[in-house]
């Protein structure tokens, strides 16, 4: 991804007990040896991947205060999780690699080949394959999530970006931001099946939570390209006046509202996922990039790049609940339930 275009942070008040509790975690992410495992009834949780920190941060859905950080590898970007939620898998950029992190353990555990820069990535329904954009050689690849052997890399648009998989699992999606385009693969062999041409510079693909819609976000087109299930394009709308960069995408549970990060509007844009039209917005930190959503839409968290924090919004409200400062450009997210 090339560059992009604060909030003040504050962190809620931690109680010495809660502290000590989590002390061993702290501990574990700092240093390369054996970390203490998280306790079986442990918080749901929220990754936070630093891109220039090399790290990755864990934070307590509960309390939003940051239980460790993890030391991982070289420009880690997109974040993945396991159908088990045993395990994350991480981007490597400068690496050419996808990390492990055992869940349990919040413990970096293995590295395996993922051709050249990744940059985003997705697993299979069935967690058994891992789907990466290679963003500098211009294709997208397939690794066996066991075995960490290669299944395919198949040449893609130019830039690379956005992974999506169908909810059958046999197809996959991938964004080429200087193509402007979406290439669909056949996701056992890597053939392309399809090359759907979008607005200028799509960033990245979600899908709706039936699975039955993708949305592709395109950041310098300042909208979004809504496509079915068949691969035809449904239609595109505007996001607000076209400049603020619209990047990553997070549906409510009932897929009845989009959450939209603007890059360059500090800002997420609250669409009605039915009627394609605006409801509300939301000011974070700077250069908001990932997103996540709790399972039961009470909460949405932006990864915010420039301001190195994360905001905990409360969707009830559409306000900032907290904001929690982690790492260096905090890129991608991932909540843990």
């Amino acid at each position: 991804m090339t560059e992009r275009d604060g909030h003040p942070a504050f962190r809620r008040a931690v109680p010495m007990r809660a502290l000590l509790a989590v002390a061993p975690l702290l501990l574990a992410g700092a240093s390369p040896g054996p970390a203490r495992p998280i306790p079986a009834a442990r918080d749901p949780l929220v990754y936070a991947s630093n891109e220039k920190g090399n790290s990755v941060s864990v934070i307590s859905a509960r309390t939003n205060a940051v239980l460790a950080t993890i030391p991982v590898g070289k420009r880690p970007r997109g974040l993945a999780l396991s159908p088990d939620h045993a395990l994350v898998y991480v981007a490597l950029g400068e690496d050419n690699a996808v990390g492990v992190i055992d869940v349990a353990q919040a413990k970096f555990t293995t590295t395996f080949s993922a051709d050249t820069d990744p940059e985003l990535l997705v697993l299979s329904p069935d967690g058994r394959t891992v789907y990466v954009s290679n963003e500098q050689i211009a294709k997208a690849s397939a690794i066996d999530a066991t075995t960490h052997r290669i299944l395919f890399s198949t040449p893609v648009g130019a830039e690379p970006e956005g992974v999506g998989v169908s909810r059958d699992g046999s197809k996959v999606y991938i964004t080429s931001e200087t193509a402007s385009t979406v290439s669909v693969l056949d996701a056992t062999t890597g053939a392309v099946r399809s090359t759907l041409k979008v607005d200028n510079n799509p960033r990245t693909i979600a899908f709706t939570p039936d699975g039955a819609r993708a949305w592709v976000t395109a950041e310098a087109g300042g909208t979004v390209t809504v496509l079915d299930a068949r691969d035809s394009i449904l239609t595109q709308f505007p996001i607000g006046d076209r400049t603020t960069k619209p990047v990553r995408v997070a549906f409510a549970p009932d897929g009845r509202v989009a959450y939209i990060t603007e890059g360059a509007g500090a800002s997420v844009r609250v669409i009605d996922a039915v009627r394609h039209m605006e409801i509300g917005r939301i000011m974070v930190g700077q250069r908001p990039w990932g997103i996540a959503i709790s399972p039961d839409g009470r909460w949405l968290y932006t990864a915010n790049g420039r301001a190195n924090t994360v905001s905990v919004i409360a969707t009830g409200t559409r306000t900032v609940a907290h904001t929690i400062p982690v790492g260096e450009r905090p890129y991608d997210l991932l909540y843990i339930p």
